[in-house]
């Protein structure tokens, strides 16, 4: 999970819901065209009016053409918007060949299709739970109850972060990785009904959870990993030492290197400069030196020193995995890393290694030490409550 590409949402005072709500996910977000078919009969509906049926396994294809959206196949017209739902519980509509539960509404925003999934708040987070996670052994599913809590949290926190453009969260990563009916399992869906309308809160607000892949040994604090990152009383770095060991370290991504000769490196500085942190990459003449300036309270580094012909090139935390991208364009693993460099005769770097540890930004739970802590013993509460301390889990509806 990526996260904190937007500022914070506004806070959420934890009151009662009256029911379950609804969530509307951008699940194709200014597509160039969205082909939508029913497992079953489908009604389409515009402003309210019938529009059209279509028939079990019959398909159409949307496209943008102005502030409407124009239909061609099985049904074909020019309408402000649509509104496709299953008129079968059992069947579903299929959005590029995914299947989704809910309704989807598909509409035109500066010349772009728009597609959006309207459904229970748990029915998504039952398409969330397992796409992040992925399928956990009987021992872990502690893990999967914390993981369905913070989904549950985030969805909650984050209504209407994209209102403008009709839509509360995103299906991809930037959010929380949605996979609709096709990420569904049996082990997922008992995780959502275990912890069903349950919320973790602080001082009387839904907080605004993050979470990422495998601290490495304790999570980060935002102002270490976020560019807008602030202190935050429930995101403080949290060790996750386990005896001789941590909770974390049966993860694949526990410790990672990664190698670059000197010319290499130029030349990736050369692209990621500008685009990260608009410095022209023609600066970089030759690598002189690579040189960690100051960590965070969890040791990860909050500023890289980047030594060429001219001088010194700060680069600061939440820029620092995209600037030192991997050989295959990826950004580095995480910020928790130690440098070791070796220098030509010319005193130019020849070769710089990076021992890193964990994956993702840091903040919040660990997802592999959620695992980690499951198979210990601890139940989804107690997790969640350790890498969001002072935290209360709370029941909504």
């Amino acid at each position: 999970m990526l996260l904190a590409t937007c500022g914070k949402p506004s806070a959420v005072p934890v009151e009662p819901l009256a029911g379950e709500p609804d969530i509307r996910v951008g699940v194709a977000v200014r597509a160039g065209e969205v082909r939508l078919e029913g497992q079953g009969e489908v009604a389409a509906t515009s402003d309210g009016r019938p529009a059209f049926r279509l028939g079990a396994r019959s398909a159409v294809s949307v496209k943008a053409d102005g502030r409407a959206v124009v239909v061609a196949g099985t049904a074909s017209g020019r309408f402000e918007s649509l509104t496709f739902v299953s008129l079968s519980n059992a069947r579903h509509l299929e959005l590029d060949g995914k299947p989704f539960r809910g309704v989807i509404e598909v509409y035109a925003l500066d010349g772009q299709v728009m597609a959006v999934n309207q459904l229970s708040l748990d029915a998504y987070v039952a398409g969330v739970v397992v796409a992040e996670m992925g399928n956990r052994a009987a021992n872990e599913e502690a893990a999967l109850r914390a993981q369905a809590v913070v989904s549950r949290t985030y969805a909650l926190a984050n209504r209407g972060k994209f209102g403008a453009q009709g839509y509360d969260v995103g299906a991809t990563v930037t959010d929380q990785a949605y996979g609709g009916v096709g990420a569904e399992t049996g082990q997922g869906w008992a995780a959502v009904r275990a912890t069903a309308g349950m919320v973790i809160t602080y001082d009387g607000e839904i907080i605004s959870p993050f979470y990422h892949s495998t601290c490495g040994s304790a999570t980060a604090s935002p102002e270490e990993s976020f560019r807008t990152g602030r202190a935050t009383p429930y995101l403080r770095s949290v060790s996750d030492r386990h005896g001789a060991g941590f909770y974390c370290d049966i993860s694949p991504r526990f410790r990672w290197t990664v190698t670059w000769d000197g010319p290499q490196l130029a030349d990736i500085l050369r692209r990621t400069l500008p685009r990260v942190v608009g410095v022209e990459g023609s600066v970089v003449d030759a690598v002189r030196d690579l040189r960690v300036q100051r960590t965070g309270p969890s040791r990860r580094i909050t500023e890289l020193r980047i030594k060429v012909g001219s001088g010194d090139i700060p680069v600061y935390g939440p820029d620092i995995r995209g600037v030192l991208a991997q050989p295959d364009g990826r950004i580095l693993g995480s910020t928790a890393f130690e440098v070791a460099t070796n220098h030509g005769a010319d005193g130019n770097v020849q070769r710089v290694t990076v021992s890193g540890a964990g994956w993702g930004h840091g903040v919040g739970m660990c997802q592999w030490g959620a695992v980690g802590r499951a198979r210990a013993g601890q139940d989804f509460g107690e997790i969640l409550t350790t890498y969001f301390p002072g935290t209360r889990i709370e029941k909504l509806y």
